[in-house]
C-alpha cells in the first residue's frame, strides 16, 4: 500500500482511510463526515489530496502527433496552456484502458494524469508503441495533486495571493507560500476550482497554508467519498463503474470527448460502428422515485419485470436529499421511463 505525501496530514486528523488504487488514502474526517464535506464544496469551499492519481511525462519531437493518434480527443482542438479530457483505449474492443487528463506544455511536452489504479497500464500502452525519440515516464511519486473546489476557490487564491485568470481547463505555474507549483481549473466536482501539482517535498507546506485560508471561511478538509458523492450528482463517470474495458466511450454517453474528425485513433474503428450503428447499450442518469438509493450492481428492470441492465454507480444525493444513480441500460430505454431495481430484496421506483 502506498501512502500519499500528506498521510501524516490525514492521520492527525484521524480521517477514515481506505484503499484507493493501491493508495491508502482519506474517505471522510470527524465532525460531520461525507454530508458535511460535500456541502462544504457545493456551499463555501472544501479540499481534496488526491494525490494517488498518476502522472506521466511524455516528451519528443513529434509528442503531440503521437498521443493524438493514440487517445480518443482530438489534441489539436487545445492550445500550450490548456488541458483536455481523453480516454485510451483498446484497439479490438474499443474498452476504455483509462480516462486520463492531457496537460499541453509544447507540442513536444505533455504531461498525463491518469488514474492510479491504471497508471501503470497507460505508461505501458503508450511505451510500446511510442516511436524512437519519444520518452515516456512514470512520475507517479514525484507530485502531489490537491484539489481546492467550490463556490470560494477563487477567493482561497486571493487570500494567499494568487491574482490569476484562468479558463476552464487552462494550466499555469504560480508561487503559493513560497512555492512554485502548476494549477489547471479543473476538477471532479462540479464545482468552480482548481488542482495544485507541487513536488512532494513542498506538498505539505502547500498544504498547510491553504488549510490556514480555508479554515476561516468555514471551509473544509474533505475525503474521497465526498469527492464520489459530488462526482455522481454530476453524472461524471469513474473508471471501474461507467468506463471501463468492457465499456466503450459511446456506450458511456461520452462521446463528446472523441474526436470523430481524426483519421484514426486506437479503438477507432470500433467506436465509429458503434457511433455509426448505434450502440446496444447506453449510460443513463437515475433519480429515485421512493427512498430506495441504487447501488453499484444492482439489476435494472423495466415495467414489465425485464431486465433492462444494470447500476453502475449509486448514491445518495446530499443536494437532492434523494437516492440517485448512472446505469448501463438498453439504448431502447428513453429519459422519463419509470424502472425498477431491486434494493434488498424490495422493488424500487426511479
Amino acid at each position: 500500500m502506498k501512502n500519499s505525501p500528506l498521510a501524516d496530514k490525514h492521520l492527525q486528523l484521524s480521517a477514515k482511510m481506505a484503499d484507493f488504487g493501491g493508495w491508502l488514502m482519506p474517505i471522510e474526517y470527524p465532525g460531520g463526515g461525507v454530508l458535511a464535506e460535500h456541502a462544504a464544496v457545493r456551499e463555501k469551499v472544501g479540499i481534496f489530496d488526491v494525490s494517488h492519481l498518476g502522472k506521466v511525462s511524455v516528451k519528443g519531437a513529434g509528442a503531440l502527433e503521437f498521443l493524438n493518434s493514440i487517445f480518443t480527443n482530438d489534441l489539436n482542438r487545445i492550445s500550450d496552456g490548456q488541458a483536455q479530457y481523453t480516454m485510451l483505449c483498446d484497439d479490438k474492443s474499443g474498452g476504455v484502458i483509462d480516462d486520463l487528463i492531457v496537460y499541453r506544455k509544447s507540442a513536444e511536452n505533455l504531461f498525463l494524469i491518469p488514474n492510479a489504479s491504471n497508471t501503470t497500464a497507460v505508461v505501458a500502452a503508450i511505451s510500446a508503441v511510442a516511436p524512437v525519440g519519444i520518452s515516456v515516464k512514470n512520475l507517479h511519486n514525484n507530485f502531489a495533486v490537491i484539489a481546492i473546489q467550490g463556490p470560494k476557490a477563487e477567493a482561497v487564491l486571493k487570500n494567499l495571493g494568487v491574482d490569476i485568470s484562468l479558463g476552464y481547463m487552462a494550466f499555469s505555474e504560480i508561487t503559493i507560500a513560497g512555492i512554485r507549483t502548476i494549477i489547471c481549473r479543473t476538477g471532479y466536482t462540479g464545482e468552480l476550482g482548481f488542482e495544485l501539482l507541487p513536488k512532494v517535498a513542498d506538498a505539505s507546506k502547500v498544504w498547510d497554508a491553504i488549510v490556514a485560508v480555508i479554515t476561516p471561511m468555514e471551509g473544509l478538509v474533505c475525503g474521497l467519498g465526498a469527492r464520489d458523492t459530488l462526482r455522481t450528482e454530476m453524472g461524471y463517470p469513474l473508471h471501474g463503474h461507467e468506463l471501463s474495458l468492457e465499456i466503450t466511450p459511446v456506450e458511456a454517453s461520452a462521446s463528446w470527448a472523441v474526436g470523430w474528425a481524426k483519421d484514426e485513433f486506437i479503438g477507432s474503428e470500433t467506436l465509429r460502428s458503434q457511433k455509426q450503428n448505434g450502440a446496444s447499450r447506453k449510460s443513463f442518469a437515475l433519480k429515485s422515485l421512493d427512498r430506495g438509493i441504487p447501488r453499484a450492481g444492482m439489476v435494472v428492470k423495466n415495467q414489465n419485470g425485464q431486465t433492462v441492465g444494470e447500476i453502475t454507480s449509486g448514491t445518495f444525493s446530499p443536494t437532492l436529499k434523494i437516492g440517485i444513480g448512472i446505469a448501463l441500460l438498453d439504448s431502447n430505454i428513453q429519459v422519463g421511463d419509470t424502472l425498477v431495481i431491486d434494493v434488498r430484496g424490495r422493488d424500487s421506483q426511479c
